[in-house]
Parts: C-alpha cells; structure tokens; sequence
C-alpha cells in the first residue's frame, strides 16, 4: 500500500457526500459512525473486501476527532474501561484476520445494520443505580462486540452504549468515554489484523477518510451546540434499514 494508492479516485462524488453526511450524522451525537459508511458504501454497491477496511479507518479518524474536541477520558470509569477493552481488542484483532465470504459478509452486515436501526429508534433511558457488573459479564460483551467489530468493520459503540445505559454500569456522560475508547481501539485491532492478514487493501481509501474528517468537524460543532438528535437518529435509522435490506436480499 503506497501513499498514491490510497488517493487513486475510485468512488463518486455522491458516495463522498453520503460519507461526508453520515459523519456529520453520526458525530453529531457522539458516535464514530462506521454502521453509517457500510450503509453508504452498501447503497453505492462497494465490495465487502472493500468496505471492512474503509469503514474502520474512517472510524478510527472520526473518533480520535470526537476525543481530541471533547476530552471525554477525564471521565472515564477505569475499573470498567480497561477490563472490556482488554477483552475486546485482542478480538478485534482476530476478527480483522479472519477471511469472510461475500455472502456471509453481507448477510452478516445487514443484520448488524438493522440492529442498529432498531437502536437508533430506541431511547436508552440510563439506569439511576449505578453498579459495575461482573467481571466476566463485562469480558463477554467485550469479546462478542470487539471480534464483530474486526470482522465486520462496526466499532461497536451502537451496541455498546444502550448496554452500559440499560443495566447502570455507568452515568450517561461516562458511557461517551467508554464508547469512543471502545470504538477507537477495537477499530485500530481490527485494522491491524486486517492488514497483517494481507487481504486486498482498497484503492482511494484516502478520499473517503478525508470526507469523513470534513464532516465530523461540523457534527462536533453539531453537538457542541446541543443540536436535537431525535429528527437525526430517526433519519440515520431510515438510511440503515434500507442499506440492511440490500445486504441481506443481496446475500441471497
């Protein structure tokens, strides 16, 4: 892979816009938005072998922003962090090694897509009574979501949020930092295991992590504004339900 290569245009200028408009989207309330590109990527009919990779650099770009602005480590609950991602990463990493056909890759991912429409759809009211889980509830969901994270290119903060909201492990403001830590490692060990698996890297990858810098810079400031996120998560949840039924009658 060569600094060329990954500007080499491949992609349209409305697949730009549509990563562009996802990373305003899903930065805008607080996410890294890795199941917005492979709902994009999807629509515009990018292979699977290049999708995994796009979506987890982009993720991996978008999120570092996402902590660079807000800083949200200073509150970052330890005792839960380290034990979820110390499960999570090494599974990332295995999940980016692992080869997946295209067929399963797509049913896979549209599953995961429309699972995360329904979360979109669903308000995570957090629990009042804060109270860490046990240690091997924490290490389980942290193996389960960080290997799907590698294996499909979904960072897995979707997932992870409305968990550690639902069940109290932590307060609202809390679960932000334990999310983008979550979905900035996980994205980085599935990257690695991707690469050291030496499958096909994307031509003009470059582009479309350029497109999503662009556009979590206005969703930071989206959310710095306290913009309302209803009118956003119900849109984000159209995009994927639509993304996920092509995948998933694609596979077919």
């Amino acid at each position: 892979m060569s600094l060329e290569s990954l500007f080499v245009f491949e992609y349209s200028y409305w697949l730009l816009a549509a990563i562009a408009l996802m990373a305003v989207l899903y930065s805008s309330v607080g996410h890294g938005g890795a199941s917005g590109y492979l709902a994009a990527m999807a629509l515009w009919g990018l292979a699977p072998q290049e999708m995994r990779p796009a979506a987890l650099v982009m993720n991996i770009v978008v999120t570092c922003w996402l902590l660079y602005r807000f800083q949200p480590y200073k509150l970052m609950p330890h005792k839960l962090f380290w034990p979820l991602v110390m499960a999570s990463t090494p599974a990332a990493f295995i999940g980016g090694l692992w080869v997946i056909d295209v067929l399963s890759y797509r049913l896979l991912v549209g599953v995961l897509l429309g699972l995360a429409a329904v979360r979109m759809l669903v308000n995570s009211k957090a629990n009042q009574q804060i109270q860490l889980p046990a240690l091997w509830l924490v290490l389980a969901v942290g193996l389960l979501l960080g290997f799907s994270a590698g294996l499909t290119g979904i960072g897995g903060g979707v997932f992870l949020s409305p968990i550690l909201l639902i069940f109290g492990w932590c307060t609202v403001r809390q679960s932000t930092a334990v999310a983008a830590g979550f979905i900035l490692l996980n994205s980085i060990a599935g990257l690695a295991g991707y690469v050291v698996s030496a499958q096909p890297w994307p031509l003009g990858t470059g582009w479309l992590m350029l497109a999503a810098f662009a556009g979590c810079l206005l969703g930071a400031e989206l959310a710095s504004h306290r913009a309302s996120s209803n009118v956003l998560r119900k849109l984000l949840a159209g995009v994927l339900i639509i993304a996920a039924g092509k995948m998933i009658f694609s596979a077919f």
